[in-house]
């Protein structure tokens, strides 16, 4: 008879949250994500958000990002470069128009579940689409992302204690980081750690906080 074997269950890892965007466009601008961000994952980039507008005659911005946070003027111009001709062949537009892709900026909108982990423990503002307990509006620090739902540690109450509530990411309308301090210090860290060009040269000094903006540039066709 065979001894029998103590064997220890195996821990299973923890699913990590969606990276599947939650926002989506309406229309056309709809139509224009939908052709652009198969190729944005090509290239090693995430779609943020497509916009169109009016602004100077007609405006496309194209927002993405990395999966590490981190993206500068030259990803930007590489993207705009690879999405021009498919543009110009898909013709969204009748009239002239502008071509503008940027990064999400230091205080970026929140349009994955993933982004409510990967941004945990930063100060962030939520609109809902609808009321929960009389309210649409949300202030807090991100928890994180758990059974389809955002962690935020909210003081509902002035005298209460801060406490974490789940807010249905089916229901979030607009989920932004505010920009802190903290953050910025965060994200020209992770910036460098990417060996983003503007990070580069040596230690992130006081003064490099003022420059934030570099990362926020725009590039324009």
């Amino acid at each position: 008879m065979e001894e029998e074997k103590n064997t220890a269950p195996t821990e299973q890892a923890a699913p990590s949250a969606p990276t599947e965007r939650f926002t989506r466009e309406f229309g056309a601008a709809a139509d224009l994500a939908a052709l652009i961000e198969p190729v944005l994952e090509d290239m090693g980039f995430r779609l943020v958000r497509v916009t169109m507008s009016k602004r100077d005659g007609a405006t496309i911005q194209i927002m993405a990002d990395k999966a590490d946070g981190a993206i500068n003027v030259d990803d930007c111009a590489q993207i705009s470069r690879r999405i021009s001709p498919l543009l110009d062949a898909h013709d969204p537009i009748k009239d002239r128009y502008y071509l503008e892709v940027s990064s999400p900026g230091i205080d970026r909108i929140l349009v994955r579940p993933s982004d409510f982990e990967d941004w945990a423990g930063f100060e962030t503002k939520v609109e809902l689409k609808e009321l929960i307990d009389g309210r649409k509006r949300f202030r807090g620090i991100l928890e994180g992302y758990e059974n389809g739902e955002m962690l935020l540690q909210v003081q509902l109450d002035e005298k209460g204690e801060p406490q974490t509530i789940g807010l249905p990411v089916d229901l979030i309308y607009d989920a932004k980081l505010v920009l802190t301090d903290e953050l910025i210090r965060a994200s020209l860290a992770k910036a460098k750690a990417a060996g983003k060009n503007w990070a580069e040269g040596g230690e992130i000094e006081d003064e490099q906080i003022e420059d934030a903006e570099l990362n926020d540039g725009a590039i324009r066709n």
